[in-house]
């Protein structure tokens, strides 16, 4: 532990003065956007997706990263998800693993994508990793208590759909009067930190007086956890799952009655206008260091190529500010001792390119996972070999 605080220490101690007198639009306008010396922030500078381009970033903060994330890029559709995992990787590893299959088995016997078919992957990928909590949690009893928030977009025939799960945020950046870009937040943030959060918990909750409580100056569920839904967490959705004193953290000194958490998605459409330039797709990391108009200026402004990198770069150099340091200061402090400093950071910037909307193209189906180098073919593939209405659907 002392060696973590002395690292701690030295990174904060490192000179930063010259820094610190930067205003937060010099930082937010910075140019230099070299990466070299940081070897926990991973991109994708540049790639094709059915309607337009993407760029993707990652940056790692916590011992083992939780953020995992994806882009599946099809014929006729484009899936986008970011998983901000909590108490550790395995609920994120497997949204990541199983969702966008799950989404695609529903589409594939509904022969659509919708609202509801949306609503049923996320609900399909909770219950399958309750089966894995179910089936490990004798050998690995904290498994019952890792989670993740679940962010995901999909367009298909013009069409956006988003489903969120926790406090990571979908913001569309649109043209609007005078030809300026004007961000709109699609997503609702699942947090204990917004009063309507707590007024639901509290009017489901009218029995328990400590269903939120303000612990170390955050709003906290059951003074435990910020974000009130989420894919996971079973100590806090059934009573099986509950942890013994043995893990006091995570010790509820009372069995739940009734789920504390849900796993019930907010869903949001809209059919893409043509003042839709782009969407950002952004884990928590992002939005605790910039403000949706602040990142949507950042893209509007800035070539695309290496666009995501460029608003993590800039979330970072907040981060760092905040602690009157550099960034090139911070580059220098360990996967770990980071999180102190900032939490994980997954971004992806979906560009929509309206003449391609609804024109079929010839970008190869790809499938990219957010911090790995490999790149494959995407599981679009596999309905290839359905009949002409299910193949329809992608």
């Amino acid at each position: 532990m002392l060696s973590w605080l002395t690292r701690i220490a030295m990174a904060c101690w490192r000179p930063g003065r010259q820094y610190a007198r930067m205003s937060k639009d010099d930082i937010l306008n910075d140019d230099d956007d070299s990466t070299t010396g940081d070897s926990l922030l991973w991109s994708r500078d540049l790639e094709k997706h059915s309607f337009g381009e993407f760029s993707f970033a990652v940056v790692q903060a916590n011992e083992v990263i939780e953020d995992h994330s994806q882009v599946e890029s099809g014929r006729d559709a484009t899936f986008i998800g970011v998983y901000d995992g909590h108490g550790g990787p395995d609920a994120s590893r497997f949204i990541s693993d199983h969702l966008f299959l799950n989404l695609m088995r529903h589409a594939r016997e509904r022969g659509t994508i919708s609202e509801e078919i949306l609503r049923s992957a996320v609900s399909s990928t909770e219950d399958g990793f309750l089966t894995l909590v179910r089936r490990s949690c004798g050998i690995k009893p904290l498994i019952a208590a890792v989670g993740s928030c679940c962010l995901v977009g999909v367009i298909w025939r013009g069409t956006l759909f988003v489903a969120n799960l926790g406090d990571s945020r979908a913001v569309i950046g649109s043209l609007g009067r005078s030809n300026k870009i004007v961000a709109e937040q699609l997503t609702s943030d699942h947090n204990a930190s917004m009063e309507e959060v707590r007024q639901e918990l509290k009017s489901l909750h009218p029995d328990d007086s400590h269903i939120v409580v303000m612990k170390h100056g955050v709003w906290r569920i059951k003074g435990i956890i910020q974000v009130s839904r989420s894919i996971g967490d079973a100590y806090l959705k059934r009573p099986e799952f509950s942890l013994d004193p043995s893990f006091p953290r995570f010790h509820l000194p009372e069995p739940i009655r009734r789920p504390v958490l849900t796993s019930e998605p907010s869903i949001y459409s809209r059919v893409l206008r043509p003042n839709d330039k782009f969407v950002i797709f952004a884990s928590d990391g992002l939005w605790e260091h910039l403000t949706n108009q602040e990142a949507v200026e950042i893209v509007s402004k800035n070539p695309r190529a290496g666009i995501a990198r460029r608003l993590v770069r800039a979330a970072l150099n907040m981060a760092a500010r905040k602690r009157v340091m550099r960034y090139d200061d911070l580059k220098k402090v360990d996967r770990g001792v980071r999180r102190f400093f900032h939490d994980d950071i997954t971004v992806v910037v979906i560009f929509i390119d309206h003449e391609l909307l609804g024109n079929s193209t010839s970008v190869p189906e790809l499938s990219v996972r957010g911090f790995m180098d490999t790149v494959g073919p995407s599981n679009f593939n596999f309905l290839q070999g359905v009949d002409a209405n299910a193949r329809s659907i992608i």
